[in-house]
């Protein structure tokens, strides 16, 4: 068990690697000169190369690569060029706290639905309540996330006047207001990635209504409901775990979208923010510290098969 660890351990810390390598490569390829951009249009060959000279930037690509993995490797993710020299990590920080928030209560959310509605599609998928749950499964799972939250603003706030459509209050500062600020994002987030995970809940509970066990607590007069909940949800906690770590993946792409739509103060905006500035070592650092998170979430979702499943933890288990 150590050895697979420690092995998976190794895969994260190469794919860490090879990600900084691509990262690094696209974001110097990317046209123009940032130099230029700085200085405006009106600017001297002269002051361009010599900013360009002040930023390392008229360095072999290579050594600014192994300069920046030096940095990264002690919390050192460079200076933003458009907001006075202010480390990137110093931006990032802040808004750290306001994705990592929608994006815990979002997948929270996104589970509260569906692993009873999934239940429900699975024990009753040959009448209608299961019909009802998977056609509104596919609903959700064809609606844009920005749409979804312009439609939940549009009846919520600007029809109902019940919460505020845009804006953020640190939780610190007045707990109230952080969470009716945060209702409509999560809420966003949560339908969508619920819809989504719905299919593959269903999916996973089905599978096990047809194992022996399940129908032998059927037999000694289990109900339906609680032989599912007994017996089924830790064999069917593997693939659901799969799931969820590729869904989370999905929930912080999401919650750039939804950053945007309900103007919160998060990575995604940040990011967003610093393309449109062409603020190179703030995308660098940004998209890093996400490739960062998604590998991490990753690699705990394939350590978790070891815990759930016994069968992993043997030299004739899958191999992680």
């Amino acid at each position: 068990m150590a050895w697979r660890i420690l092995r998976r351990l190794g895969i994260f810390a190469v794919t860490l690697l090879g990600a900084s390598i691509l990262i690094f490569a696209v974001t110097a390829a990317l046209p123009g000169d940032i130099a230029q951009v700085l200085l405006g249009t009106d600017a001297t060959p002269e002051a361009v190369a010599k900013l360009r000279a002040e930023l390392g930037l008229d360095r072999p690509p290579v050594v600014r690569y192994f300069e920046w993995l030096g940095g990264l490797l002690v919390g050192n993710f460079g200076v933003s060029l458009m907001s006075a020299n202010q480390p990137v990590m110093s931006l990032l920080l802040p808004r750290l706290a306001v994705t990592a928030w929608l994006v815990a209560l979002g997948i929270t959310g996104a589970l509260a639905i569906a692993l009873p509605a999934g239940m429900v599609a699975a024990l009753r998928r040959r009448h209608w309540q299961g019909f009802t749950v998977n056609t509104l499964a596919q609903i959700g799972m064809a609606i844009p996330v920005f749409w979804g939250g312009i439609m939940l603003v549009l009846v919520f706030a600007v029809g109902l006047g019940w919460l505020p459509a845009n804006g953020y209050v640190p939780l610190t500062t007045n707990p109230l207001e952080w969470a009716s600020h945060l209702v409509l994002p999560v809420l966003t987030l949560s339908l969508v990635q619920g819809a989504i995970l719905v299919r593959y809940v269903r999916s996973a509970f089905v599978d096990i209504l047809n194992e022996d066990y399940y129908r032998t607590a059927r037999a000694i007069g289990w109900l339906p409901t609680a032989a599912l909940l007994r017996h089924g949800v830790r064999n069917a906690a593997v693939s659901l775990v799969t799931v969820v770590g590729l869904q989370l993946s999905a929930v912080i792409v999401g919650a750039i979208v939804v950053e945007q739509v309900f103007t919160l103060p998060g990575l995604g905006t940040l990011l967003l923010t610093a393309v449109a500035q062409r603020d190179l070592f703030v995308i660098q650092g940004t998209v890093m510290f996400l490739v960062f998170v998604v590998l991490v979430i990753n690699a705990l979702v394939d350590i978790s098969y070891l815990l759930i499943d016994p069968r992993q933890r043997t030299e004739g288990g899958a191999q992680l």
